[in-house]
């Protein structure tokens, strides 16, 4: 029995720390590939210019359809395509302000998560995702 709970609670540990949001979501490993730049910059705009059709597709739904998904799946794109910065890029003041925004997106879908059943509240956090990733996408390009 101990060998069990040793087992499952080791399983747990190199899950949780290995960055394996593909294994939870497969299909943000498809959509990285898709928007897969010159730079790890490049990427992270390509995705944001995804990511905001998808919200905008995603508007008037209800429950995880699949626009939803669809912005679910790259938002953990763009999570994971941080870590394509060079460490001279990570350094600037841009990339700093590019980390609150990330920080701000993650805020605002865990709240639309919550309200994708409940119009207007869905619509307005789409809205809220929308100008964030415009505002994202701005320090991006300062970035580069």
């Amino acid at each position: 029995m101990q060998r069990i709970i040793g087992f499952f609670t080791l399983s747990l540990l190199l899950v949780g720390l290995s960055g394996c949001s593909y294994l939870f979501y497969p299909r943000a490993g498809d959509y990285a590939m898709q928007a897969k730049g010159a730079t790890g910059v490049e990427t992270m705009t390509n995705l944001t210019t995804m990511m905001e059709a998808s919200a905008s597709a995603a508007k008037g739904g209800k429950g995880a359809d699949q626009a939803l998904d669809d912005y679910h799946n790259q938002l953990h794109a763009l999570l994971d395509s941080f870590c394509g910065v060079t460490k001279e890029q990570t350094k600037t003041p841009a990339y700093d302000l590019a980390v609150t925004h990330k920080k701000e997106l993650t805020a605002i879908f865990w709240r639309l998560w919550k309200f994708k059943d409940n119009q207007p509240q869905r619509d307005q956090h789409l809205d809220l995702s929308i100008t964030e990733l415009k505002e994202l996408r701005e320090t991006l390009q300062t970035i580069k």
